[in-house]
């Protein structure tokens, strides 16, 4: 499971003095715990791991908007931070699918669902979320979406 992964490098991290990692970890660990809580309220995700996938996939969103920002405001030294922050996020990402699987597995939800038009697009993404969330990040999801029905 990926929480266990998590709390495993962060204990390694903390072991091994790496202050920049252990931050980081501690960070994801805290959002996914707020998560836990919100969760607790409305029905839970039957799957763990696509829980955890949620919450990484919007922190490596917030991060990458981030490092635009620094970037425009001339403060490359807070993108860097930025950065590494998203390479330790990634490491605990599931493997993504390639443009040429995402785009078969989307063409495959597209037939099934019957789709034509851009009016379909809600029932799509509805379907390929749920079959894909882990594996297709899901602003590339939309664009790809986007691309095969427009």
């Amino acid at each position: 499971m990926i929480r266990d992964d998590i709390k495993a490098a962060l204990v390694s991290a903390m072991k091994g003095g790496d202050k920049a990692t252990t931050q980081t970890l501690r960070m994801v660990s805290s959002t996914i715990k707020n998560r836990d809580i919100e969760a607790r309220t409305g029905k839970a995700p039957d799957d763990d791991d696509l829980l955890i996938t949620e919450v990484l996939h919007k922190m490596i969103k917030q991060r990458r908007e981030s490092v635009v920002l620094y970037q425009k405001g001339g403060r490359e030294e807070l993108a860097a931070v930025e950065q590494a922050e998203i390479a330790t996020i990634e490491r605990f990402m599931p493997q993504q699918m390639d443009d040429a699987e995402a785009k078969a597995a989307i063409g495959a939800v597209i037939e099934e669902v019957g789709a034509a038009s851009m009016k379909d697009m809600g029932r799509v993404m509805a379907l390929v979320k749920e079959r894909h969330a882990s594996s297709i990040e899901p602003a590339r999801a939309s664009a790809l979406v986007r691309g095969l029905l427009g």
